[in-house]
């Protein structure tokens, strides 16, 4: 699964580097140069993780990671900025981010930031592997195999697979799957979005779609995923 990556900046410079150099790693970047349009991306694609400068031409990035709390109050946010000075860590931090990287930074410093931010909001995974029927899931490894031949899943398709496993005999709500997954007040839980990816991701690990064996629907309540 390639983790998604919204990174904020004015510097058109800093953002290209940052862009090819995370994607090096296997993330997935989306880029905006001012808040008007990391709104635009956020409302499009809701990323894993934010990094945000601290000074923008349109908006304040402190104040900005108090308001982007209100709407992800579990996303993490690594604010980027010029100024060292102890007392600004500590302002950063308390706006709300989860850490906080010095310019000029080295990629590596910068990747490491982000894996223990990812991983400190990632659910524990207890089981390396598991295997339902002909459905074969390597988490250690991010594998999906279907009767010994890989799908390619998106990062979304991952999450619900994931999180149905997790979950699987019980039955799960779309307001469930809409706070583990989406994380975000903007898609609501009756939203066609939460059914459309259950569909895709049926398409690919259901022998007939039509008739699902794993995710089948539970009227009235949501879903359930079938051992």
């Amino acid at each position: 699964m390639n983790n998604r990556i919204l990174a904020v900046d004015d510097d058109k410079d800093i953002l290209k580097v940052v862009k090819a150099n995370l994607e090096l790693y296997g993330y997935a970047v989306d880029t905006a140069e001012n808040w008007e349009g990391a709104q635009e991306r956020l409302s499009a694609r809701t990323p894993d993780l934010i990094i945000l400068d601290v000074m923008l031409p349109d908006g304040d990035g402190m104040e900005i990671c108090r308001d982007l709390r209100k709407d992800f109050p579990e996303m993490p946010i690594i604010m980027l900025t010029a100024r060292d000075k102890v007392s600004d860590k500590v302002f950063g931090l308390e706006s709300g981010a989860d850490d906080y990287v010095v310019k000029p930074f080295e990629t590596l410093e910068l990747v490491a930031r982000i894996k223990a931010c990812l991983r400190r909001t990632m659910p524990a995974q207890t089981e390396e592997k598991i295997v339902i029927g002909s459905l074969k899931v390597d988490f250690k490894k991010h594998l999906v195999s279907l009767s010994g031949k890989k799908i390619d899943l998106t990062p979304k398709e991952y999450d619900l697979l994931c999180f149905f496993l997790n979950h699987r005999g019980e039955a799960v709500s779309r307001d469930q799957i809409r706070k583990n997954i989406w994380k975000d007040s903007k898609i609501y839980s009756w939203s066609r979005v939460i059914d459309v990816h259950i569909q895709h991701l049926r398409q690919k690990i259901e022998k007939d779609p039509s008739a699902p064996k794993y995710i089948i629907t539970v009227p009235g309540a949501g879903y359930r995923f079938i051992e």
